[in-house]
């Protein structure tokens, strides 16, 4: 087994599997031994890609009982539900029951809607799920500087202009991995779902390194691996993983949606916002105020939500049972079917308007 390392690209040789564990970045791991690790911490989104990686570690013979799901809630736990679909968190957690696997939820105080709202003040706490119970970790407010956001996140590979990722995904990991004692003295494998041909942003990520909460030379001596092992995937693999294990295609996908990202994304298009506004009404109001509150669009196009989603047709929708599914917050569709039955869904390989950077 061979890796390919950042350097590997400009024609050096492949480097051989034993020097994984020095520190080392490598654009190409497609492989690693997964044996080495004793936790193995896989963010699970509920989208193709986090369940592929899954399956991935499945069919790899992995001891699942050092395997738990983490799920950030976009919208944290206070009552906003501006941005995700309202089963995204039943559907997680009955997705690691299916599996038998740990999941814990961490999210953002006050979710996107209160971290868009700062104005003149500091991010609220983190809460974190962990074994032995919640954590509440606050803010260095002694340090940090108060900002304001007042307006939407916007299209763009830059984080801090698309601060959702970074303020309510990202930083809640790192948070997660550097306050928690039960990893200090520990080696750690962090797995997300990222797809190189996702966008020209994701084709130059490496696909194994060091995390930003490594410290495996330091006082706490954790050592913590990025890997990312579907990023080599194209699409097609992936739906042939679900059909393979009969994991049923997850409810945006038989919508019609490319991706299952928030439902009010910022990368939606024009067919998704009309698409919102005939199937789900008055779903898109809250954006439309927020956007006449700030003076500012949650589009780069500057119009508003109620103005690309009359430019259009939204999708037509047949799936009358994930429709309905897709209006409550308890999951209650199963999550294994049989393989032969399986169904690829209409949001399969659709480009428009739901994608990273």
């Amino acid at each position: 087994m061979t890796f390919q390392s950042s350097a590997a690209r400009a024609g050096f040789e492949d480097i051989p599997a034993s020097t994984v564990t020095e520190g080392s970045s490598f654009f190409s791991a497609e492989e690693i031994d997964v044996s080495q690790y004793d936790h193995i911490i896989l963010c699970m989104s509920g989208g193709k890609d986090s369940i592929a990686c899954l399956l991935h570690l499945i069919d790899m013979g992995t001891d699942l009982g050092k395997v738990e799901l983490w799920h950030h809630d976009v919208d944290g736990r206070e009552g906003s539900t501006l941005m995700d679909w309202p089963f995204m968190a039943d559907y997680n957690r009955q997705l690691a029951m299916t599996y038998g696997l740990p999941i814990y939820f961490s999210w953002l105080e006050g979710g996107f809607e209160g971290e868009m709202l700062k104005e003149n003040s500091h991010s609220r706490p983190h809460w974190v799920e962990t074994p032995d119970g919640l954590i509440k970790l606050d803010r260095d407010t002694e340090r940090a500087k108060p900002g304001t956001r007042r307006k939407f996140p916007q299209v763009s590979a830059n984080l801090q202009t698309r601060w959702c990722s970074s303020a309510l995904k990202i930083d809640v990991g790192r948070r997660a991995l550097n306050n928690q004692t039960r990893f200090n003295g520990k080696r750690v494998l962090f797995i997300t779902g990222e797809r190189r041909e996702e966008s020209a942003n994701r084709a130059h990520y490496n696909q194994l390194e060091p995390h930003a909460c490594d410290r495996r030379s330091g006082r706490k001596a954790r050592h913590v691996d990025s890997w990312r092992p579907v990023l080599h995937w194209e699409e097609d693999r992936v739906w042939d993983a679900l059909k393979r294990h009969g994991v049923i295609s997850p409810i945006p996908y038989r919508l019609g949606w490319g991706r299952s990202s928030c439902k009010k994304c910022v990368f939606n298009s024009s067919v998704i916002w009309a698409t919102l506004n005939h199937y789900f009404p008055s779903s898109i109001d809250p954006i439309a105020n927020y956007e006449t509150l700030f003076g500012t669009t949650i589009s780069r196009s500057r119009k508003n939500v109620v103005e690309l989603a009359n430019s259009t047709r939204p999708i037509e929708i047949n799936d009358r049972e994930a429709l309905l599914q897709a209006t409550r917050s308890d999951y209650y569709l199963p999550i294994i079917g049989s393989a032969d039955a399986w169904l690829l869904p209409p949001g399969a390989f659709e480009k428009s308007g739901c994608g990273p950077s």
